[in-house]
């Protein structure tokens, strides 16, 4: 290990998904790490999980027989994440810190239905304050422009949560999780969101998204796990920024959204395999925004470390 932040060394992380863009309750590929969701109530067939166009994602941590807990990202719709939360019986009132990944809609949705389920007050909640940019928009076909929904700091405080905005790395949780800030961006192919926009003082600008962040667990002996949001920063930025700011070079998993979907970055997304493949992940697991043709060529090119992530999968990594 080099010099870093020191992150704690876990013996084991579980991150459950509550919401993904994909479902199939009929897979039978579970494992000791992967657990996939059941459709079943009772022993019927009552149970449904909700797929959709977001991300969220509860994420523990054990360190010295200890269990600690966050929530990562809130998903689509107001009620998705929420509603899969109670179908798999996950109890969220554990839940210790919150982080986001960026400002974006689809991640922010479900906050304030997500952070009631918690049920107390003063739960910190750690992002970049990039993610109040408002109006914040696609711009489509010309001049057509499709808006997120904006996201302030009194929203999130109404709903009872500790605000820390930080654009730098910060240990959560004693150390056992980071919440990586601003990502330093150096690939030559990660260029960013090309139909992205905002304004400011009234000037239409594009949007670097510098907001994008991840977060990032050392699993004892076999090193990072890096979960991101949608990684407007690039995915291989993403890592590559990681293991210099931890000091930690060995890379256990890659997970989340890659954001490789689309004519803007479809032409990128061999290079980003080869980059990825470079980084000699145990697992890979593309979720959210990667996009179909991405998630196949990954499994393609990496079947031994591929893990095909849904909504109410719960992934297990042991030291």
């Amino acid at each position: 290990m080099k010099n870093g932040i020191r992150l704690q060394e876990a013996e084991k992380v579980e991150i459950l998904t509550l919401q993904d863009n994909l479902i199939d309750v009929t897979a039978t590929d579970n494992s000791a790490i992967i657990s996939r969701a059941l459709p079943l109530k009772n022993r019927e067939f009552r149970n449904s999980i909700i797929a959709e166009h977001g991300y969220s994602a509860v994420v523990k941590i054990t360190l010295g027989g200890r269990t600690r807990s966050l929530l990562f990202d809130f998903g689509f719709s107001e009620f998705g994440a929420a509603y899969n939360a109670k179908a798999l019986g996950e109890d969220l009132s554990g839940v210790e810190a919150l982080a986001l990944s960026h400002g974006h809609t689809d991640h922010l949705g479900g906050f304030g239905k997500l952070v009631a389920m918690i049920g107390r007050k003063g739960v910190e909640m750690y992002l970049h304050p990039a993610v109040y940019k408002t109006p914040r928009y696609l711009k489509v076909g010309g001049e057509r422009k499709i808006c997120f929904l904006p996201f302030t700091r009194a929203m999130a405080e109404r709903e009872g949560v500790n605000v820390i905005e930080s654009r730098t790395p910060r240990l959560l949780l004693d150390g056992a999780a980071l919440f990586l800030g601003e990502v330093s961006r150096r690939t030559d192919f990660e260029r960013g969101f090309p139909i992205a926009h905002f304004q400011e003082d009234g000037v239409e600008k594009w949007d670097p998204i510098e907001d994008d962040t991840s977060i990032v667990m050392n699993l004892k002996g076999k090193g990072l796990l890096v979960l991101s949001g949608c990684a407007h920063s690039g995915i291989v930025n993403t890592v590559q920024y990681a293991r210099e700011v931890t000091g930690v070079d060995q890379v256990h998993v890659i997970m989340g959204g890659f954001h490789l979907s689309g004519p803007a970055f479809e032409p990128i997304i061999g290079r980003t395999t080869e980059e990825l493949k470079k980084l000699k992940p145990a697992y890979i697991v593309p979720t959210h925004c990667t996009g179909r043709k991405a998630i196949m060529h990954m499994e393609r090119e990496m079947p031994e470390r591929f893990i095909l992530n849904m909504s109410g999968t719960k992934l297990t990594f042991s030291a």
